[in-house]
């Protein structure tokens, strides 16, 4: 179906590279990597912009190494989804700033207004030729596991909007306050009202609030899947690598339990996008290519 596109949450994951299983052995470099992985699939999301804002001459390289139909989709900086951050990933004026202020802060959580909103000014600005060249998809805005539904939760949410207007934005939950049944609905119509895209995620259920639950649904014009994989044993682990979280690899059966909801919500929304984040090794990109035969047949 010619409005479903989908792709990987990484195409430079160590990992995946290490592997041998997708590229061949001719293509090293990440220009060579990108190039390929661009012949391969239309759509790509990148993590690398969560530990830091990207610079802009690397976001114009992204652009021109890909054809003029692939669509970027941009995993929103830690620090302004509320997460702790390395002051090392922060634009070096503003480190060498913070640095002065706080010499000893190894991780630190940034909660100064004035330095999000810059921060926020930044990550739009260093996206400008994605956006340029009509290649910028979704800013995936995955928030932290201890954000709960509240009302605060939510005017935090719409901030987003304010600093990022005339893009588009997706929101991923991780705690399963959002989705209980007696909430999901005003969760629902709160980011359709707010033309926020709802982020559908698979993860790991252990029957608890820790994990959110698999609900199907879109609230824009995009329907957007994020597929973490089901690795119950790995996933609330602390202290592994975190790759190790996403080792999995959907069975054909698992798949075509997408399938459905995919080609229903494809009916609903314009585009509809699949991005696979069990990114450790190959098992990404080995379930996209999989996937993309099975909404085929």
């Amino acid at each position: 179906m010619s409005n479903i596109l989908v792709g990987t949450c990484s195409w430079a994951e160590r990992t995946l590279i290490k592997s041998g299983e997708f590229y061949p052995k001719q293509v090293r470099s990440s220009e060579d990597r990108l190039r390929y992985y661009s012949k391969t699939f239309k759509t790509v999301e990148v993590d690398s912009t969560y530990y830091a804002i990207p610079a802009l001459r690397t976001v114009h390289l992204w652009s021109v190494r890909t054809p003029e139909d692939f669509i970027f989709h941009i995993k929103a900086y830690a620090a302004l989804t509320g997460h702790g951050i390395n002051p090392k990933t922060l634009p070096p004026d503003i480190r060498r700033n913070l640095e002065k202020a706080r010499p000893d802060k190894a991780y630190l959580y940034i909660k100064d207004q004035g330095l999000i909103e810059e921060l926020f000014y930044r990550f739009k600005d260093s996206l400008r030729p994605l956006k340029d060249s009509n290649k910028l998809g979704l800013l995936v805005f995955q928030y932290p596991p201890w954000f709960r539904y509240n009302r605060k939760s939510m005017d935090e949410i719409l901030k987003i909007k304010t600093y990022l207007e005339g893009l588009s934005l997706g929101v991923e939950f991780r705690h399963g306050s959002w989705l209980t049944e007696k909430n999901r609905k005003e969760v629902l119509s709160f980011l359709e009202k707010n033309q926020l895209t709802y982020i559908v995620a698979d993860e790991p259920q252990f029957g608890t609030l820790e994990t959110i639950p698999y609900l199907p649904e879109t609230t824009t014009e995009i329907a957007y899947f994020r597929l973490h994989g089901r690795n119950t044993e790995n996933w609330l682990k602390k202290g592994i690598e975190t790759s190790l979280r996403y080792d999995y690899l959907y069975s054909d059966n698992e798949l075509m339990e997408f399938v459905s909801d995919i080609k229903r919500l494809s009916k609903k929304a314009k585009r509809v996008f699949v991005m696979f984040n069990n990114c450790h090794g190959a098992s990404a990109v080995k379930n996209a290519l999989r996937l993309m035969e099975l909404l085929r047949s």
